[in-house]
């Protein structure tokens, strides 16, 4: 019998060192650091993308995986300091890359079934996953929007048109503004309305660069940010995907 999903929430009567694991793993995104096999010889095909680590995200009973090949997702339910992941799903992408398009494999093999955890805070938290096989993947925690900025933001759709303008601001001098306008979408994720027109976006959208030419509608979590400096804005966007893209180049 498999044991019941855990909702990734911190449960009062949990013992202690499992609420902590429960409320550390979606506080964080978590990059792997480290991966050794049963021999304590580094798992080198888990590092072909070095500048991307592969990184795990926990919430509502499930672990994604992303900076690899195709982004994979599957479940993971947790009792005590086991657990046991997947089976896992993915995108469908091709990678020119033959390492890179292998990662996805590296990972589902390593990730998948019964697996150890351990968890441990401080100012850079780890996690440690061990398998069946004696692998084991040590993964450090760089915390979400979501815990930066003190819970969950707004999810809003913003369309990004090709080309950025000329907009004015007190300290920075020929600055090129986005052109942005929110838009909405029905629960069949159809269009509603009509869009207003696009306005100077003086914000920053983490996660996201802008390609001269290319329009983009972003889906993004919007959170206020409080006590900003003087000079900055009160919110704050952080890019979740892109839901559509057009090259607009001519």
């Amino acid at each position: 019998v498999e044991p019941a999903a855990t909702n990734m929430a911190a449960d009062p009567a949990a013992p202690p060192a499992l609420a902590e694991t429960a409320a550390l793993l979606p506080a964080y995104h978590w990059r792997l650091a480290e991966a050794t096999d049963a021999q304590g010889q580094k798992i080198e095909p888990l590092f072909v993308n070095a500048d991307k680590p592969v990184q795990l995200d926990f919430a509502e009973g499930r672990v994604s995986v992303s900076n690899t090949c195709n982004r994979m997702t599957g479940g993971f339910t947790q009792a005590g300091d086991t657990a046991t992941a997947g089976p896992f799903a993915s995108t469908l992408m091709a990678c020119p890359d033959p390492a890179l398009a292998a990662l996805d494999a590296e990972v589902g093999k390593r990730l998948e079934g019964k697996l150890t955890v351990a968890t441990t805070a401080g100012d850079v938290p780890q996690l440690v996953l061990t398998n069946a096989a004696g692998d084991r993947l040590v993964f450090h925690g760089a915390p979400t929007a979501d815990t930066r900025f003190g819970g969950p933001g707004e999810r809003v759709f913003l369309e990004v048109a090709a080309d950025t303008k000329p907009c004015n601001h007190p300290l920075i001098p020929d600055m090129q503004c986005l052109q942005v306008r929110e838009i909405q979408y029905d629960d069949k994720g159809l269009k509603i309305g009509a869009p207003g027109e696009f306005q100077h976006f003086y914000d920053s959208i983490e996660g996201y660069q802008h390609e001269p030419g290319i329009r983009n509608v972003l889906r993004v979590d919007r959170y206020t940010v409080e006590n900003p400096p003087a000079d900055a804005s009160n919110r704050a966007y952080v890019l979740d995907m892109v839901v559509e893209s057009a090259n607009e180049k001519k």
